[in-house]
């Protein structure tokens, strides 16, 4: 392969990773299926879990080499990337809207079926100014130390962005932690109504966010570690710093209408 580039685009190598990641999605989501339906752990979910955690493991690996000792993220890739990001970005911006969609279509108008009132009958809604309010602050305290990071490696502070990545990640896992804790002192079920099921379904989505954005941030520490970054060098971690800032904003929404607004 040749080491001259004077083409503006990133040709990847031939890679078994997409091929790997499809399947292991595919076999932890029938895993999951039969697990939703049994009520009972499976080997088949374990299987695709372990599948996609690897294969992810590595994918990432090589994205690490490509971006370092390969040297293939120039300028013009990484302009594209930026692009990327902000359209995949947008993309779950309208993912979200979907669901909020769907809420206020069911709020606003209850059926008769919902005793036409909202939150329905019998359903016991969460204090929105104990764990909820306690979940919005853990985010807004991580959205300004991730903000501290991104500006600390732009000034070559390396340690100061350390400690600061360090912080937005165990209050990532603290979220999640607590969400978890929520959602089993829960009195309702995403079985329980229209409400039950736009609730879990846009709350879930959110937490499933967070894990995804924790792992991000994390695998960027670690490269961070490794003096991964420089100072002018560092999408990976602006990418995850943007999507940190996109599952803030979309939880305020969710405080706001999901939470208090119910209440």
């Amino acid at each position: 392969m040749s080491t001259k580039f004077n083409h503006p685009f990133h040709l990847v190598n031939m890679s078994p990773w997409p091929l790997m990641g499809a399947l292991g999605t595919l076999t932890m989501m029938m895993g999951l299926i039969k697990w939703f339906n049994s009520n009972s752990t499976n080997l088949l979910m374990l299987i695709g879990t372990l599948i996609t955690i690897l294969t992810v493991t590595q994918w990432w690996r090589d994205i690490s080499r490509e971006s370092t000792l390969q040297g293939l993220h120039t300028l013009k890739v990484n302009l594209n990337m930026r692009w990327g990001m902000m359209l995949f970005i947008t993309s779950e911006v309208f993912f979200f809207i979907s669901f909020f969609w769907s809420f206020f279509h069911s709020s606003l108008n209850p059926n008769f079926e919902l005793g036409m009132i909202w939150p329905p009958k019998n359903i016991l809604m969460f204090n929105p100014f104990q764990t909820p309010l306690l979940n919005t602050i853990i985010l807004l305290v991580s959205g300004i130390s991730v903000t501290w990071a991104h500006h600390s490696i732009i000034e070559n502070k390396f340690k100061e962005t350390f400690y600061s990545l360090f912080i937005t990640v165990f209050l990532g896992v603290y979220f999640s932690l607590l969400q978890g804790m929520e959602y089993f002192e829960a009195t309702f079920s995403l079985a329980d109504s229209v409400f039950g099921s736009t609730f879990f379904v846009a709350t879930g989505f959110h937490g499933l966010h967070v894990l995804i954005g924790t792992t991000f941030l994390l695998i960027c520490l670690i490269r961070l570690y490794m003096n991964h970054f420089s100072q002018n060098h560092h999408f990976g971690f602006e990418a995850a710093a943007w999507y940190w800032h996109f599952v803030d904003v979309v939880w305020i929404f969710l405080f706001t209408f999901m939470y208090w607004w119910n209440k």
